[in-house]
């Protein structure tokens, strides 16, 4: 049985293949998030870190990490520079010193409460140029594709298995 001849190598079939439209879109998202929060000298993923301290207030950072589905490892130094602009702070857990448990500041909570709007007009912004329904649609589906490929990331979202473990709900 002969072999079916391979496609042309283009850089039009780059363009168009889903893993590079996803990195583009991931850069251009970056891009609107830190021009709209710009005056808040937070990354996406030091917000996300902060909204989670927030919402559970004394989770550690392996925990942490499974809530945002981001690498441990590289959360160590997000978790520093929070740290380092006084919007947490580590205490050790009563039962285990080794463990640091992370709390927002006061000037943590309130650089959360500033940065919302600027947050909300990012989000805005990278689905404007779609019709109200499109964006629906692209929501529903981005949702679905993260939800049926979320085993196959490097980090797999575990929000809720770190925080059964915590004894919070979600």
């Amino acid at each position: 049985m002969p072999s079916k001849p391979l496609p042309p190598i283009t850089i039009d079939a780059v363009y168009a293949a889903p893993g590079y439209l996803f990195r583009r879109m991931q850069q251009i998202a970056v891009s609107i998030f830190m021009e709209e929060c710009k005056a808040f000298d937070l990354t996406p993923v030091q917000y996300a870190a902060l909204v989670a301290i927030h919402t559970h207030p004394g989770i550690d950072a392996t925990r942490l990490s499974a809530v945002i589905a981001f690498d441990r490892s590289t959360l160590g130094s997000v978790i520093e520079r929070l740290e380092a602009k006084a919007y947490i702070e580590r205490k050790p857990a009563p039962e285990d010193k080794r463990i640091k448990l992370l709390y927002l500041t006061k000037s943590g909570a309130a650089i959360l409460r500033e940065i919302i709007p600027a947050v909300e007009r990012a989000q805005a912004r990278m689905l404007e140029p779609l019709k109200p329904a499109d964006r629906k649609a692209l929501m529903g589906l981005l949702a679905q594709l993260v939800d049926l490929n979320n085993e196959a990331s490097r980090v797999p979202l575990r929000a809720e298995d770190a925080l059964e473990h915590l004894g919070k709900g979600g």
